[in-house]
């Protein structure tokens, strides 16, 4: 995503005033409702997105969620455009961590390398997507915690694994749509593969990784033991190219880039209609017949033998799709929505992003709502697509700046006092110490 950052713009308090009727505000959960994960503690040292927002679905859960930073910079993805100084960073890293508390450590410090292990001794769970080796390095890996802490769950995020002839390489997302095949199945076919903007492989590997912990966690009930966990970026990515595998080891074929085309089901694509762009989902028989007697009043399509199986819609493809965008540009989306609808064909406009966090099903979801900032009044924030009926997820709380909750976590989880604090302050525990302060 390009981001012209020289661009003037208005003040955000500006900008938020008017988007302030866009935006419901957040509506709070019930005072006396629990949370899923109401007493689980989490020790974060996660960083971009796949990590990071893995312990945001389980801080929306309820978990208590500390996320350990460098001294200064903190997290890398803090320096995603556009920057905001109320957030410490960019939009983009709040995204993946409300509802967490951050402390700053220098890691390469004994003073806080000790802080570090005292947290984790207080924790159900450690998360950490390290470069393979660095937590062993530091002295915070598996097998150096488990014998004293039998019951941690420690989650490791990789790019290809922790062992094996892979396990050096870093990963991206975009370099995981590539390796896995997915880039290849995107796009047109007359042109090179397409990677998909949306972070997809990072986002499912968050969600993957959150169900790996819950997953942990639930054996430790049975069981007594916490265990290690591996989550790969590869091997989600490959995962994410759904059953296209299964077709190419039973067809011997590759999948063809299809662009807005389903290559499975006909018709389903993209169609124009009079004013805009929608796209429709045949995926059966049934649908094709109500798509051509209740939708485009072409009656005789729906028992001509020519398109009766869906091989023989497949095999007639282009005609079947001249056919229909000729009756479909007749006529503006507001017409032909509502019949597709009341066929029970589906079918859904082709939105740009802007109208979609604003469209009448995310506000009916409350998808973006707004919540308290208390140097900008308030941000928006993006819900997680879970709805629990007895313990609601935590209500959202913005992102936290690097190190905004140090001394109140010290305190919190380790009891220590200000002195004991300044003590490890000028020692360096929290990062370098300006020369007035020493």
């Amino acid at each position: 995503m390009t981001i012209d950052t020289n661009v003037s713009k208005p003040a955000p308090d500006t900008v938020f005033r008017q988007l302030e009727s866009e935006f419901p505000e957040h509506r709070p959960r019930p005072k006396d409702a629990g949370l899923a994960l109401q007493g689980i503690r989490i020790v974060d040292f996660t960083h971009f997105i796949a990590g990071p927002f893995a312990t945001t679905i389980l801080a929306d859960m309820g978990a208590e969620v500390i996320k350990i930073e460098a001294p200064g910079k903190g997290d890398d993805f803090r320096q995603y455009p556009p920057m905001e100084p109320a957030f410490g960073g960019g939009a983009p890293f709040v995204w993946t961590n409300r509802n967490k508390r951050s402390i700053a450590l220098d890691l390469k410090s004994p003073e806080g390398l000790a802080v570090a292990r005292d947290l984790i001794s207080r924790a159900d769970v450690v998360v950490e997507n390290f470069s393979t080796g660095v937590i062993e390095r530091l002295g915070l890996g598996y097998e150096s915690l488990r014998e004293k802490h039998p019951e941690l769950v420690f989650c490791s995020v990789s790019a290809y694994g922790r062992k094996g002839a892979f396990a050096d390489r870093g990963g991206f997302d975009p370099i995981a749509q590539a390796e896995s095949g997915f880039i290849s199945m995107n796009g047109y076919p007359d042109r090179e593969g397409v990677r998909a903007l949306s972070p997809v492989m990072d986002i499912s590997t968050a969600l993957m990784t959150s169900n790996a912990i819950l997953g942990a966690l639930m054996a430790r009930v049975r069981t007594g033991k916490g265990q290690a966990v591996e989550v790969a970026l590869f091997d989600n990515a490959v995962m994410m190219t759904g059953y296209a595998p299964l077709q190419e080891i039973f067809s011997g074929k590759p999948p063809r880039r299809p662009g807005n085309t389903s290559p499975d089901s006909c018709p389903s694509g993209a169609f124009r209609a009079k004013d805009r762009a929608f796209l429709i989902n045949s995926g059966s028989t049934p649908i094709f017949k109500r798509l051509m007697t209740r939708v485009v009043d072409l009656p005789h399509l729906a028992e001509d033998p020519a398109y009766a199986t869906n091989k023989d819609r497949l095999a007639r493809r282009e005609e079947l799709f001249a056919l229909l965008q000729d009756v479909f540009s007749q006529q503006p989306w507001e017409y032909w929505q509502p019949r597709m609808r009341a066929a029970g064909v589906p079918c859904g406009e082709l939105r740009t992003v802007a109208e979609a966090i604003r469209s009448p099903e995310a506000r009916e979801r409350e998808i973006v709502t707004r919540i308290p900032h208390p140097e900008l009044g308030w941000v928006p924030n993006v819900a997680l697509p879970i709805r629990y009926s007895d313990t609601p997820l935590a209500d959202p709380k913005y992102a936290p700046k690097v190190g905004e909750h140090t001394q109140e976590v010290l305190a919190d989880w380790l009891g220590l006092d200000r002195e004991r604090i300044q003590d490890l302050t000028l020692a360096g525990a929290f990062g370098a110490v300006p020369q007035d302060n020493r």
